[in-house]
């Protein structure tokens, strides 16, 4: 080891020490000697002198002309002459070099659809709390997803003053439950629809469901119509009475097979008996749900996503006009989408059309991590739509 160790490390050149010619006698034999390392060293001194000298004009005449230019154009347009790429950019226009554009910790490119913003910007200053038929959003999120993937739109609604509640379903996020034994809509269900029950009388809310979590909050609208205030689909199964999640999905067959090349079955009882859940293929997690999500988020959804129960994925729902259709709904687009692709959504607009629908440019089938400034504006401004 030491050999070759020696064989790849870099050569030092040996440094040779010339012997010292000596003058003999007395120096002054040798007068021209004194005065010519004099000179040289004069020379020396002189060149190094009006080298400094020409560095310190250079830097004082790029100095008065920096500070020309800035008097001139700074106050004129209140932009910054020079790209600091590496830096804090100032706004084109804006009246102040002291407003600041905060920088995201993501290394992609930040949209112009989803600018990064302050809570307190996000949310318009007129806007009154108490004037609100509810200002309580309770958030649902889709197969295999938990309350952890909400983080970003939580934290959003909070500084923004709204009261915020976040469910994990049955054998989702940290329930404890075993996916595979789950049954039945109403048992996976059962977290939001106890969280409902326990709602006093009068209290409403604003139920937020994605994916499959559409389907989910649809159930709890039949059960307490009188508790929901408003429903906000985010490119989530709004089904009509008597489908089920996977007729949804079946609409779309032969338009991208992507969806069915990620779906991994667990036949936790057998081969001979029916899937009890479903898998997603992890390699296929960011082209199917996150294609325009930042790495971070898709790294915490690869170890924090839990298998989808089948059962529930089967059922068809059992929705009435004088319940479910009495609860004011609205569908947030995500064009793209590779899950729930943005024809699809709009065939289930179309087959039962909600009171508004409103399009987030750029978002992918996960929002809450691609675009959660937008749809945190999207959620405010819904909450603001008064009764008609």
């Amino acid at each position: 080891m030491g050999n070759l160790c020696t064989c790849f490390s870099p050569k030092t050149p040996v440094k040779t020490k010339k012997p010292t010619k000596r003058l003999q006698g007395n120096p002054q034999t040798a007068p021209n000697s004194s005065n010519r390392w004099t000179r040289i060293r004069s020379t020396r001194k002189e060149f190094k002198d009006n080298h400094d000298e020409l560095i310190r004009e250079q830097a004082l005449a790029a100095a008065i002309m920096f500070r020309q230019h800035q008097q001139q154009n700074g106050s004129a347009s209140g932009s910054f002459p020079f790209d600091r790429s590496v830096s804090l950019r100032y706004p084109n226009g804006s009246g102040s070099k002291k407003t600041q554009l905060p920088r995201s910790s993501s290394s992609r490119a930040r949209s112009l659809t989803d600018p990064l913003l302050q809570p307190h910007q996000l949310v318009n200053q007129d806007i009154k709390l108490d004037d609100l038929e509810t200002n309580h959003f309770v958030l649902v999120h889709g197969g295999g997803f938990g309350a952890w993937c909400w983080y970003k739109t939580i934290a959003l609604l909070e500084e923004g003053g709204f009261k915020v509640t976040a469910v994990d379903l049955t054998g989702s996020g940290i329930h404890s439950s075993d996916t595979n034994g789950i049954t039945s809509l109403s048992q996976y269900v059962k977290p939001l629809t106890d969280f409902l029950d326990k709602l006093a009388d009068g209290d409403k809310t604003i139920l937020v469901g994605h994916d499959f979590g559409g389907a989910c909050i649809s159930y709890a609208m039949e059960l307490f119509p009188h508790k929901v205030s408003k429903a906000i689909f985010v490119a989530a199964a709004m089904l009509t009475n008597g489908q089920s999640t996977l007729d949804m999905f079946s609409q779309k067959a032969g338009s991208s097979d992507l969806m069915q090349q990620a779906q991994l079955f667990v036949y936790a009882n057998g081969n001979n008996h029916p899937p009890t859940a479903i898998n997603l293929d992890k390699s296929l997690f960011r082209d199917l749900l996150f294609n325009q999500s930042p790495g971070k988020d898709v790294a915490l959804a690869s170890v924090s996503i839990r298998p989808i129960p089948f059962a529930p994925v089967l059922e068809k729902l059992s929705l009435s006009e004088l319940k479910y259709g009495t609860v004011r709904r609205f569908y947030i687009q995500t064009p793209e989408d590779n899950a729930i692709p943005i024809t699809l959504q709009e065939s289930m607009i179309n087959s039962s059309p909600p009171e508004k629908v409103f399009l987030l440019k750029g978002a992918d089938h996960s929002p809450f991590f691609s675009k959660p400034q937008a749809l945190h504006k999207l959620l405010v401004e819904i909450s603001k739509i008064p009764s008609t």
